[in-house]
């Protein structure tokens, strides 16, 4: 059953926060993301504008978060009121966005993963090529589909975990549940394999596919030490992967 976010928006905010993906999804992400200065940029699925507001002080000129959930975006627009940055933020669904202009940027944090069958993957592929300047840049992260499913356990470790329903096949659910301190939070992503990810990006325009592995910041590798994230890298979770258009 697909997660509403609109009743768990504050608890997913606070995931954000939890120490892996700080020191990993984060620092990765900073180090893709590279030089946008002076770029336009949209950031799919935005939540609660964690990245978009991240991407905006990284120097993009206009930002844009959409998220289908108004919880979230109620939250973006209420962070962006506290302190302003100019980032327009909208409710409104991924596969069906269609920019007024194009942008030279589409950033995702998991949004692939909700793609329950292919034909949804293909609408969000569509509307991300459909949403950039010709030679702009896709930049995603998503559930791991390379990750076995025997490998799942290790991410209490980290405070979190990952259930798999069903047999490994295209569309199962996966269940990903943070552990916060004000007690566990479960969303459900769906399954879609690596190469079925591949196909839908090159079928609708999108080339030079790249699968980026994570990394770990420097305060990380020194407040925890580099054997406490080893099982995290040698079986990421999650999957960095950008791409272009052609």
């Amino acid at each position: 059953m697909p997660t509403n976010y609109d009743d768990i928006a504050d608890q997913y905010k606070e995931a954000k926060y939890q120490l892996w993906r700080t020191h990993i999804e984060r620092y990765t992400i900073l180090n893709l993301v590279g030089d946008i200065a002076n770029q336009t940029v949209v950031d799919l699925a935005c939540g609660e504008g964690f990245y978009s507001r991240m991407l905006k002080r990284l120097g993009a000129v206009d930002v844009l978060g959409l998220d289908l959930s108004q919880g979230m975006i109620d939250l973006a627009k209420a962070e962006e009121s506290r302190e302003p940055l100019g980032i327009d933020f909208q409710v409104g669904d991924a596969r069906e966005f269609q920019a007024s202009e194009p942008f030279d940027f589409v950033f995702a944090a998991y949004l692939l993963n909700y793609a329950s069958n292919f034909d949804e993957l293909t609408e969000m592929c569509h509307a991300i090529f459909q949403s950039l300047k010709p030679g702009g840049r896709f930049l995603t992260v998503n559930n791991n589909p390379c990750d076995p499913v025997a490998n799942f356990s290790i991410g209490k470790t980290y405070e979190y975990s990952k259930r798999l329903e069903g047999d490994l096949v295209e569309g199962a659910p996966i269940i990903w549940t943070f552990i916060l301190p004000e007690g566990p939070l479960s969303i459900t992503n769906y399954y879609i394999s690596k190469e079925r990810l591949e196909q839908a990006l090159q079928e609708v325009g999108m080339r030079d596919i790249r699968w980026h592995p994570p990394q770990v910041s420097p305060e990380g590798q020194a407040e925890f030490g580099e054997a406490h994230w080893q099982p995290f890298l040698q079986s990421p979770p999650v999957a960095f992967i950008e791409c272009f258009k052609a």
